[in-house]
C-alpha cells in the first residue's frame, strides 16, 4: 500500500500559491554531530559503505525521496539512489549511524529495503562502552586513565570524567573487546566496572525462584536460548539470577518469564525482575558509606591520640601518669600514641598507600602521593624519636603521632563531604530516571478491538506494540501513540512546558509524562533504551562526561602540580633546617616542645598536605554537571562543556524564520466574503475542493474549515468532481453542482473570472502584511478572499528586544522571499535580514559573521538548517521531538519557545562565571595557603600552621569548590523572562 501511495504521489502535481511553498527539509552537506568536523570524521578507516536493495521505486521522484530521507541522518557523507537497478549506495561514518538505522529510514519513506552488500571498510564499526572507575582522586588520575585508553589499538576516542568517576570509550569491536578496555584500566591501578557495552540490545536480569539443582537452571537456559532474538545469557547460580541480552524488535521480558514459568511442572519455577543493585546512585551510596565508615573508625583511634597529646598533658594527675618512664626516656604516653596511631596510618590510611603506589607506577603522582609522604614523614620521624628515647637515658622524644592520625582523619572527613556534595551534582539524572512509572496496565483486545482483560505489570516488562491503559493522574508508561480516548497530558517533566497538551487518537505521548483527566489507550512504540526519557538521560550523561576546553588548563597544571609541591615541601624543610642549624633565626622562635629539625619538618609537612590538586580538578566538571542538570530541568538540553563555554561568549544570534521565529505551519488568519453567504457553507465548498490536495495551504484551509464542524472528529466533506490541480496557481472542482475555483490572481484571469475592485484592495492589503491571499470563485464569481499566514511565535518580538538588552545582535537568515522576510523582521524588530538563502548560503553567512569577529549562535529546526548549525559556534535546535538525542545541534530547546534561547545563553554565562569562581578559589587557595604553611607569617607573628590543620584546610578546599558549583542549582531565569508570559502555541 505504501508503495502504491508513493507512486501516486510521484505522479500527482502540486502547486504553490506563493510565498509559503515548503522549503526542502534536508541538509545539503553531511550532518556531523557537533564538535566533529568533516576532516576529523573522515579519518583512515572510519568511513563505511553499504549497498541496499530498494524495492517499490517507480520514478526519479521516488529515488529523490529516498535520498533525502537518508541524508537527514547524522553521519551520512553521501547517498546515491539508482532507480533503474533499485539500489541505494550510502557512504557513512559508523561512529554516528549504522546500517540498520539507514535501512529503517528507507522503509519509513515507504519502500522495502534490504542490506545486500557491505564494502570497503564497512566491517569496521564503532561501539561505545561506559565504565565506572573507582579510586580516582584528582585530574592526574583521570588523565592517566585517559592516556592509557587512548594508547590502545582500536580505541577511537576516550573520555574520563573525574566528577562522575566514569569513562566513555568509543572502540572498534573488530580489534578489541570491552574486557580488554577493563583490563587496561585495571592495569593503571584503578578498579573498572562495566556499566554498558553500547550494543543495540535490550538487557534484563531475572530472578528465578524454585530452582534446586544445576540441571534445572540448565533446562531454563536452553529454553530461553531457543527463543528468537535472544543474543546471550549469563547465569549467576549463587543468587539464581539470569541476565539476558536480546533484540527488542523480536522478543521481550514477558516472553522470557512465560517460558521460564512454563518450564518444568505445576508452575514450579517463578521469575521476577531482579532487584536493581547497580547504577550510579547505588555506587555513590556505597562510596559514601565507605568514607563514613573509615572516618568513624579513624575517630575511634584519633580522638584518644588528640586527647593524650593536646588535653591530658595539662591535667596534673594524668600528665604524671603519661610521663612515667618505661625504658630509659620512653614514656607511657609515647607508647599509647604510637599504638593508637598505627592502625590509622596503615589500616585506615591504606587507601593512600595503594593510590600513591599505582600513581607512581604510572608516572603520574597525585594527591595520594602528597598525603602518603606527609603522613609517613610525621609517623616515621615519630617512630625514630620514640625508639631513640628508649635507647638513650638523656634524649627526650617529641613525636608527631597526632599529626599523622589527625591528618588522615580530616582528609577522610573532607572526602566524605566531597562525595556527598558530588552526589548532589548528578541529581538531575536521578530525577529524570525517577520519572518512569513503576507499573503499567496492559490491555488485551479481541478481534473486534474490544478490551477483554486488564493486567497490572511492571513497567520494565512493556514490549513494543503493547497496548497500555493510562488512567487519570497516572504517568504514561511508555512512548507511543493514542489509539483511543481523549485527555490532557502534562509534559512539563520532559519538555519543561507547564501547559497541558491535548491528546486524542493518533497523537504521540512520551513516557514519564502525567495524564491529567481522561482515560487513554496507547500503543507502545519505543521501550527501554529507545524511549525519549532514556535518550534524554543518555544525552545529559554524555554532556556531563564531556570536558570543557577550559578544563585543559587544570589538566596542564595537574601534570606539574604534585612534583612541584614535593619540591617546595622539601625546599621549605631544608631552608628552615639550615636556618636553624646556622642560627639564621633567634632560638626563642623554636617552641619548647621541639628542636629546629622538628620545626622545619612541621613546616615541610604542612606545605605538602595543604596543596590540593583536587579542587582544581573539580572546578570545571562539577559546575558543568550542575549546569547541564539545571538546563535539562528548564527544558534546555546542553550537550556538554564545549557548548557551555561557547554559549557564554555568544554576541550574535542567527535565526531561521519558518518554524523558528514563526510557528512553521500555515494557518488561515482572516476570511473576507464579498457575497451574502453563510461562512459554514462557504468553507464546506472550499474544504471539499481542497481536501484532495497535498499542498500545505490546502491543508490549512481544510483544518480551518473543521472549526465549523466541531461536532465531528473527522468530518466528511461533499464529494468533489472533476478535481484538477493547476501547478503554481490553485485548484478547480465541481462541488454540489457549483464550480469552485481557488487560487491566485493569475488563475482567475486565465479562467476569465472578473476580479472586483474590493477583491483587488483586499488582496493588496493581505500581501502587504506578508500574508498569502487566495481568491475563491463560486460559479465564476469571486465570492471571498482567504488570508493565510505563518504566524509569529508568541513573544518573538520581546525575545529579540531582551537579546538587544543583553548586547546580543539578532539576524534573520531565511530561504523565503524578501517581501515576507522583511515584513517578519520588521514585526519582531530584527534589522539585518538575509532572504532567499539556500542551506549552504546560510552556513556561509554564519562563517562571514565569525570572520567579522562575532561568536555566532544559529537557531534553527535542526534539519534543513544543519549546515548552519554545524558551522555556528553554538547550534540551537528548536522544536525537539522524541529524537532529540540525535540532533546535530549543541543545545536542544525542548519547549520550542524562543525564550529558551535567552535561558540557554544566560545559563551558560552563569555556569561559566561559576567555573571562573571555582578556579579563582582553587588557585587562590593554593597561592595563599602554601606560603602560610611554609611559615611566611611565622617570623613576624609567630603564627604557624600545624600539619593536621593544613590537611583539614586541604580537604575543605575540595568541598568548597563542589558546594560553590552546587549553588548553581538555585539558578533562576532572567527576571525579564519571568515577567514575560509566553504561552503554548495552539493551531486551530
Amino acid at each position: 500500500m505504501a508503495t502504491k501511495f508513493l507512486a501516486l504521489a510521484c505522479i500527482r502535481k502540486e502547486r504553490s500559491y506563493g510565498d509559503l511553498s515548503p522549503r526542502p527539509r534536508y541538509p545539503s552537506m553531511p550532518n556531523y554531530p557537533r564538535g566533529v568536523s568533516a576532516r576529523e570524521a573522515n579519518v583512515e578507516g572510519s568511513e563505511a559503505k553499504a549497498v541496499f536493495s530498494v524495492m517499490g521505486m517507480t520514478c526519479s521522484a521516488c529515488a529523490g525521496s529516498v535520498e533525502k530521507a537518508v541524508k537527514r541522518l547524522p553521519g551520512i557523507r553521501e547517498a546515491v539512489v539508482d532507480v533503474l537497478n533499485n539500489k541505494a549506495q550510502v557512504l557513512f561514518y559508523p561512529s554516528f549511524v549504522n546500517e540498520e538505522t539507514i535501512r529503517e529510514t528507507i522503509e519509513d519513506a515507504g519502500f522495502e529495503a534490504t542490506l545486500i552488500q557491505e564494502e570497503g571498510t564497512s566491517d569496521r564499526s564503532t561501539q561505545v562502552c561506559r565504565v565506572r572507575i573507582n579510586g580516582m582522586t584528582c585530574t592526574s588520575c583521570s588523565s592517566t586513565v585517559e592516556q592509557a585508553l587512548q594508547a590502545i589499538s582500536g580505541v577511537q576516542k576516550a573520555q574520563v570524567a573525574l566528577a562522575t568517576e566514569e569513562a566513555e570509550v568509543h572502540y572498534d569491536p573488530n580489534i578489541l573487546s570491552y574486557n580488554q578496555i577493563l583490563e587496561a584500566i585495571n592495569e593503571t591501578g584503578f578498579e573498572a566496572i562495566l556499566l554498558s557495552t553500547g550494543e543495540d540490545m535490550g538487557k534484563i536480569g531475572l530472578k528465578i525462584d524454585g530452582v534446586r539443582t544445576q540441571n534445572s537452571m540448565r533446562i531454563i537456559e536452553n529454553s530461553l536460548q531457543a527463543l528468537p532474538g535472544v543474543q546471550s545469557i549469563d547465569i549467576d547460580p549463587e543468587v539464581n539470577k539470569i541476565s539476558l541480552s536480546y533484540k527488542p524488535d523480536v522478543t521481550g521480558p514477558r516472553n522470557f518469564i512465560k517460558v521460564i514459568e512454563s518450564t518444568g511442572t505445576s508452575g514450579r519455577f517463578k521469575a521476577t525482575i531482579f532487584p536493581e543493585g547497580g547504577g550510579r546512585e547505588s555506587h555513590r551510596h556505597e562510596e559514601i558509606k565507605q568514607y563514613r565508615r573509615s572516618f568513624l573508625w579513624s575517630l575511634v583511634f584519633t580522638v584518644p591520640v588528640f586527647l593524650i597529646s593536646m588535653i591530658f598533658m595539662y591535667i596534673p594527675g594524668i600528665k604524671h601518669a603519661l610521663d612515667t618512664k618505661i625504658v630509659n626516656m620512653l614514656s607511657i604516653g609515647a607508647i599509647l600514641r604510637w599504638v593508637l596511631s598505627t592502625p590509622v596510618q596503615f589500616i585506615i590510611g591504606r587507601r593512600f598507600y595503594t593510590g600513591s603506589y599505582k600513581a607512581l607506577r604510572n608516572g603520574s603522582p597525585n594527591m595520594d602521593v602528597l598525603i602518603a609522604l606527609g603522613t609517613n614523614a610525621a609517623y616515621f620521624y615519630s617512630v625514630y624519636s620514640v625508639l631513640r628515647s628508649a635507647t638513650s637515658p638523656i634524649f627526650e622524644s617529641t613525636d608527631f603521632f597526632e599529626t599523622s592520625s589527625m591528618l588522615i582523619s580530616f582528609i577522610l572527613l573532607g572526602k566524605y563531604l566531597e562525595v556527598l556534595a558530588k552526589g548532589k551534582t548528578s541529581e538531575a539524572i536521578a530525577k529524570l530516571m525517577d520519572l518512569a512509572p513503576g507499573t503499567a496496565i496492559l490491555l488485551a483486545l479481541d478481534d473486534q478491538g474490544n478490551v477483554i482483560s486488564e493486567e497490572e505489570i511492571d513497567s520494565r516488562l512493556i514490549q513494543r506494540n503493547d497496548l497500555i491503559k493510562i488512567i487519570p493522574g497516572a504517568k504514561v508508561a511508555s512512548d507511543g501513540f493514542v489509539i483511543w480516548g481523549q485527555s490532557h497530558v502534562n509534559e512539563s517533566m520532559i519538555t519543561g512546558e507547564a501547559r497541558p497538551v491535548a491528546k486524542r487518537k493518533g497523537d504521540t505521548v512520551i513516557g514519564g509524562t502525567v495524564n491529567e483527566n481522561g482515560v487513554l489507550h496507547i500503543k507502545a512504540t519505543r521501550v527501554g533504551s529507545e524511549s525519549a526519557l532514556s535518550q534524554i538521560v543518555r544525552l545529559v550523561e554524555s554532556a556531563q562526561m564531556a570536558k570543557a576546553p577550559v578544563q585543559k588548563f587544570a589538566d596542564r597544571i595537574s601534570k606539574y602540580f604534585v612534583p612541584l609541591v614535593i619540591i617546595l615541601s622539601f625546599s621549605t624543610w631544608l631552608a628552615w633546617f639550615l636556618a636553624g642549624k646556622f642560627h639564621g633565626y633567634p632560638g626563642s622562635w623554636i617552641p619548647k616542645s621541639m628542636d629546629s629539625f622538628q620545626l622545619a619538618l612541621q613546616f615541610g609537612i604542612s606545605v605538602m598536605v595543604i596543596a590540593c590538586p583536587c579542587a582544581l580538578g573539580l572546578a570545571t566538571p562539577t559546575a558543568v554537571m550542575v549546569g547541564t542538570g539545571v538546563g535539562a530541568s528548564q527544558g534546555v538540553l546542553i550537550k556538554g562543556g564545549q557548548a557551555l563555554e561557547s554559549a557564554h561568549k555568544v554576541n550574535c544570534v542567527v535565526f531561521d524564520k519558518t518554524g523558528t521565529l514563526t510557528i512553521g505551519k500555515p494557518v488561515v488568519v482572516s476570511t473576507r466574503l464579498l457575497k451574502n453567504l453563510a461562512l459554514r457553507d462557504f468553507y464546506e465548498l472550499a474544504a471539499a475542493a481542497e481536501v484532495n490536495s497535498e499542498h500545505p495551504l490546502a491543508k490549512a484551509i481544510v483544518e480551518y474549515a473543521k472549526k465549523f464542524r466541531e461536532d465531528e472528529e473527522n468530518p466528511k466533506w461533499p464529494e468533489a468532481q472533476d478535481f484538477e490541480s493547476i501547478t503554481g496557481h490553485g485548484v478547480k472542482a465541481i462541488v454540489r453542482n457549483k464550480e469552485v475555483i481557488m487560487g491566485n490572481k493569475s488563475l482567475m484571469l486565465e479562467n476569465n473570472i472578473p476580479i472586483s475592485i474590493d477583491a483587488e484592495e483586499i488582496l493588496a492589503e493581505t500581501e502587504g502584511m506578508a500574508q498569502t491571499g487566495i481568491l475563491v470563485s463560486i460559479d465564476r464569481e469571486v465570492t471571498g478572499v482567504l488570508a493565510i499566514s505563518d504566524p509569529l511565535k508568541p513573544g518573538a518580538r520581546e525575545v529579540i528586544s531582551i537579546l538587544k538588552s543583553m548586547k546580543v545582535k539578532s539576524i534573520m537568515v531565511t530561504g523565503d522571499n524578501w517581501g515576507t522576510a522583511n515584513s517578519i523582521a520588521r514585526e519582531v524588530g530584527i534589522e539585518t535580514v538575509i532572504a532567499e538563502a539556500k542551506p549552504v548560503q546560510k552556513a556561509e553567512k554564519v562563517k562571514e559573521l565569525q570572520a567579522a569577529g562575532y561568536i555566532v549562535a544559529m537557531v534553527g529546526d535542526g534539519i534543513n538548517d544543519s549546515p548552519a548549525l554545524v558551522a555556528a559556534d553554538v547550534g540551537m535546535a528548536i522544536g525537539a521531538g522524541t529524537d532529540i538525542a540525535i540532533e546535530a545541534a549543541d543545545i536542544v530547546l525542548m519547549k520550542s519557545n524562543l525564550e529558551d534561547v535567552i535561558t540557554a545563553i544566560d545559563l551558560s554565562r552563569k555556569t561559566f562565571s561559576r567555573i571562573r569562581l571555582n578556579y579563582i578559589w582553587a588557585l587562590g587557595y593554593n597561592l595563599l595557603g602554601i606560603p602560610i604553611a611554609a611559615g611566611a607569617l611565622f617570623p613576624g607573628t609567630g603564627f604557624r600552621l600545624p600539619p593536621w590543620i593544613a590537611g583539614a584546610a586541604m580537604a575543605a578546599s575540595s568541598v568548597s569548590v563542589v558546594v560553590c558549583s552546587l549553588l548553581l542549582k538555585n539558578y533562576k531565569r532572567p527576571k525579564k523572562l519571568e515577567n514575560l508570559y509566553i504561552g503554548g502555541i495552539r493551531i486551530e
